[in-house]
């Protein structure tokens, strides 16, 4: 039998999402409050079929619902990408509980919202859970999975498999937290990216270059951890015998939330691109993306 998804949110997630679920030839169900939005959409996942070099005919896959309720009949699966407002998503998972099955999961796209903050009190908020991307999905795999404190462990190992079975990389996380992993992981980085770069220690070119060159690609290969292990001959606890004082130290004083000034913005600002290139830019790193994204799923 098919499996039957509904895509809720017709924006660049929504869409990206679709895509996903269709070229692993599942049935999608996508519908968009706005009929604007609903009107171009398979005209917009058209174009990002030709960008990530997408065979157009998973298109097929694809409808776009009339309503809500029509969006989520019969499907096993609904991914929410709502707008991040709280008072909006706790409104879409009322309206989602009440006319989804009860067998149907609620994952939502959320990057800074939990899922307990728009399930609380919610009569089946046991099956409601964060399905986090990176963007743009459909060439970046990783989804973090994020219960909330009511979600069910059976519902966590059903998110698991479907991610697994659609080509995603899922990562489960265990409990709740802010930001999740990804996110407070960036948010690190970035601060001290900014910092570095505020007091003069390096161009916003040469801060890139550091990462896309250096720890991007080995973190590409084998992630941070992984990474560690292999820099002493004796693994992890060698390494952290040998770096942990140093590291510790440069730790101790890296930026931290005073790093994101105007000041660091207007900086990083005058070196890059001006906003009115982003468009196309954002088709040549969904491209690239998605070559890359080819590349190590041949070579794993």
């Amino acid at each position: 039998m098919t499996r039957r998804i509904s895509v809720i949110g017709g924006g660049l997630i929504g869409r990206a999402w679709a895509l996903v679920f269709a070229r692993a030839g599942c049935k999608v169900q996508l519908w968009d409050p706005d009929p604007e939005v609903r009107a171009k959409a398979l005209d917009a996942l058209a174009e990002a079929c030709q960008i990530s070099g997408d065979d157009p005919s998973v298109l097929a896959q694809v409808a776009i619902s009339a309503d809500m309720a029509s969006a989520v009949e019969g499907v096993e699966w609904v991914q929410e990408n709502g707008p991040e407002n709280l008072q909006i998503k706790r409104e879409i998972y009322a309206e989602l509980d009440r006319l989804a099955g009860l067998e149907t999961i609620l994952a939502s796209s959320s990057s800074a919202l939990v899922a307990s903050s728009f399930a609380e009190g919610l009569p089946n908020r046991s099956r409601i859970l964060v399905a986090h991307p990176v963007n743009p999905p459909h060439v970046i795999p990783v989804v973090e999975l994020c219960p909330g404190p009511d979600t069910a462990a059976v519902v966590m190992d059903r998110a698991e498999a479907l991610m697994l079975a659609v080509g995603q990389v899922p990562v489960r996380l265990n409990r709740e937290i802010d930001g999740f992993v990804l996110n407070r992981l960036q948010a690190v980085v970035i601060a001290e990216s900014l910092r570095l770069i505020e007091q003069g220690v390096v161009s916003p070119k040469g801060l890139d270059d550091t990462i896309c060159h250096g720890l991007g690609r080995r973190w590409t290969l084998l992630g941070p951890m992984a990474t560690i292990n292999l820099n002493a001959p004796g693994g992890v606890k060698d390494y952290l015998d040998r770096y942990g004082p140093t590291m510790t130290r440069l730790s101790d004083s890296a930026a931290r939330g005073e790093a994101f000034t105007e000041r660091a913005a207007d900086i990083v600002a005058a070196e890059l691109p001006t906003p009115d290139q982003v468009e196309e830019l954002s088709r040549q790193r969904d491209s690239r993306l998605a070559e890359l994204d080819r590349f190590l799923r041949n070579n794993e």
